[in-house]
């Protein structure tokens, strides 16, 4: 047989053979930058992902920290209101204990204690000085003020709408002056003689005009001449007894 007749498959063979290798080569080349691409997008998101969980747990920390500063904040105010709430019914409880009479009753509304003393428990018909019987009662709700030191309390004298009688009248002029004049006198006596601050004390006339029952029959009137001891909350005692502002010079 010829020899060129061989040479030429063989050739032919091994072309195709580097051919096919090539093929394979090439292939696996693209599979292998396919892998590597992504492998890199891989690692991309995973440093995405991993930046992302970090800044969650950051929030995440945060948001816990800010829960426990308001859990914090909110058990505070809840036990100041407490504190207030309690304080507020101790000082009515004490002032029932102290001040048991049928002309002497106690109310507590948005806060403020109002201690009303009908006239007569403090005054003779008229007058304006403090008699016995009603020193004795201002003396017991001093004791009971003593410990309560940063309340404001302001006494407040009312009458009926009678006239005040012609023998009284170059002394009290109107209602309005005999209701300031023993509502004053109520507050001096508190100070000097029974040792209330007199920063905490204020003392006002209403006259007449602020009654609480009908002045058209004895029992209205006897009602509507009374003594009112208005004793303020914390908070607004703080701002009532605040100095006021200073002029610039």
């Amino acid at each position: 047989m010829p020899k060129s007749t061989w040479i030429v498959p063989s050739i032919l063979s091994a072309l195709l053979l580097l051919g096919g290798l090539g093929w394979t080569a090439w292939k696996r080349g693209a599979d292998l930058a396919a892998a590597q691409s992504a492998l890199e997008e891989a690692r991309k998101a995973a440093e995405l992902n991993a930046a992302q969980a970090l800044a969650l747990k950051a929030d995440l920390d945060t948001a816990k920290a800010e829960t426990v500063e308001l859990n914090e904040k909110l058990a505070a105010a809840e036990k100041e209101m407490q504190t207030a709430s309690k304080s507020k019914n101790t000082l009515e409880e004490e002032m029932r204990a102290a001040l048991q009479s049928k002309d002497i009753t106690i109310s507590q509304l948005q806060g403020k204690l109002t201690v009303n003393i009908l006239d007569h428990v403090l005054f003779d018909s008229g007058e304006a000085a403090v008699k016995s019987e009603g020193q004795e009662i201002l003396r017991r709700l001093a004791a009971v003020l003593a410990a309560h030191t940063n309340r404001a309390i302001h006494v407040i004298g009312h009458t009926d709408n009678v006239t005040i009688r012609a023998s009284a009248r170059s002394r009290f002029p109107s209602n309005w002056e005999l209701s300031t004049a023993r509502a004053t006198a109520a507050v001096r006596f508190l100070h000097e003689q029974a040792g209330v601050n007199p920063k905490q004390l204020g003392a006002l006339g209403y006259g007449e005009f602020h009654p609480v029952a009908d002045n058209a029959t004895p029992e209205g009137r006897a009602k509507n001449r009374r003594i009112a001891v208005v004793i303020l909350p914390e908070e607004l005692a703080a701002t009532t007894s605040a100095p006021a502002p200073q002029p610039a010079p």
